[in-house]
């Protein structure tokens, strides 16, 4: 399966038409978003283009490739204008003899470990930094942001099939490399 991941969209209708164009460019199977769909959050300045409403237009349609966890700006009123599941905490995904823990990172990050196997992945959005971090037992990965790029990182996402690559919005591939 070819997994599109990506995380941050708060609310920027021109990222998530960027996205959205980077997926169906990828022609992936399934599109993994790492949470904050709709709302900027109080820490974050208004990304270009914030209008929810056009990003709920824009994601609805794709319900049925799209997984999705819980990012600490999302809510249950967020839910009620989404027609796909995006209240979970965390998924667990198998792919090709990987364990994916995909969570945002506001409970689940590298300082408040879920259960973790030894060769695990730990999956986050939140920091809005790109990472691809060997963390001894277990490797900690994050797509870095859609709309709100920080750290000097790029406007980004990441595609697993049959590995993993960090590209911007334009399909350009980026090198991630520990930190």
């Amino acid at each position: 399966m070819k997994l599109m991941i990506a995380s941050d969209i708060h609310g920027s209708s021109y990222y998530c038409r960027k996205m959205i164009d980077a997926f169906k460019r990828e022609s992936a199977d399934r599109l993994l978003l790492l949470g904050d769909i709709l709302y900027h959050g109080p820490r974050n300045d208004l990304p270009r283009d914030y209008n929810p409403k056009e990003v709920i237009a824009m994601l609805n349609p794709l319900k049925e490739v799209l997984f999705c966890v819980r990012g600490n700006c999302d809510t249950e009123v967020d839910q009620m204008v989404l027609d796909f599941p995006i209240l979970a905490d965390y998924c667990l995904l198998a792919l090709d003899g990987y364990t994916i823990f995909a969570a945002h990172g506001h409970h689940h990050n590298p300082q408040k470990l879920p259960p973790l196997k030894n060769g695990d992945i730990l999956l986050n959005g939140h920091t809005h930094i790109p990472a691809n971090e060997n963390m001894g037992t277990y490797t900690y990965m994050n797509p870095g942001s859609v709309s709100i790029p920080k750290n000097g990182s790029v406007h980004g996402y990441m595609v697993y099939n049959n590995g993993f690559l960090w590209k911007d919005l334009d399909g350009n591939v980026l090198t991630i490399t520990g930190q």
